[in-house]
């Protein structure tokens, strides 16, 4: 597969995407390449998976559900090696999400506790995740992230959205870098993709202009 992410002449009044991950039909994408493929059909065994294949080491990723799982996972394959910690104060990076179905699956689970009067017996590890937020808490933990943070719900993908959205956080000097992505889960479901962007282009020979146009090209690659 050839990389997407295209070269580009550093021009002032543009932001920079800086990196990418998906996770999608099994597989783990990075920067345009398949870095990771999987067997595995259901989100909790395909997460589990690529959690041990790249030797994460955080024991609070077992306790998420489903939705924070893939959430975190896009962020921790984007981060690793970033050093954003030391780039960035914690204050000025921030993460906005989208999807569709917001906390939907977990949910179902929620609703399956509590729906008889026999076997009434709602579960707190499940009902603090239904949410859709608590996804974008667990990386601010996970990652000393103390910046912007918002979950928002599209009917769709919709990269114009996204874009602007996250420009102006980056024109009202509200963040200098951003976390943004689609990350949703609904049943076996698995659609996320997360890009780190950036006021100052990272590496000016591997960048691309976040632009809605550049969003939609990284959102609909297929491997």
């Amino acid at each position: 597969m050839q990389c997407i992410i295209i070269i580009l002449q550093v021009m002032s009044g543009n932001y920079y995407i800086g990196d990418y991950s998906i996770l999608r039909n099994r597989q783990v994408i990075q920067g345009g390449e398949v870095i990771f493929e999987s067997r595995e059909n259901k989100p909790v065994s395909f997460f589990t998976e690529v959690y041990k294949h790249f030797g994460l080491n955080y024991p609070r990723f077992y306790k998420m559900d489903n939705l924070c799982k893939l959430g975190f996972l896009c962020a921790e394959l984007l981060l690793k090696d970033k050093q954003i910690q030391q780039l960035y104060p914690a204050g000025e990076t921030g993460i906005i999400l989208f999807n569709a179905a917001s906390s939907l699956d977990t949910d179902r689970n929620h609703q399956q506790s509590i729906s008889s009067r026999l076997d009434y017996f709602p579960s707190p590890s499940v009902f603090v995740y239904t949410l859709a937020n608590i996804v974008i808490g667990e990386i601010c933990i996970r990652h000393k992230i103390f910046g912007e943070g918002t979950f928002l719900i599209e009917e769709k993908f919709n990269p114009s959205r996204m874009f602007s959205y996250v420009r102006q956080l980056l024109n009202d000097d509200i963040v200098k870098c951003c976390l943004t992505g689609w990350i949703e889960l609904d049943g076996d479901q698995i659609d996320g993709i997360m890009v780190l962007v950036e006021k100052t282009a990272p590496d000016p020979d591997r960048i691309a202009i976040f632009d809605p146009g550049i969003l939609t090209k990284i959102y609909s690659q297929i491997s």
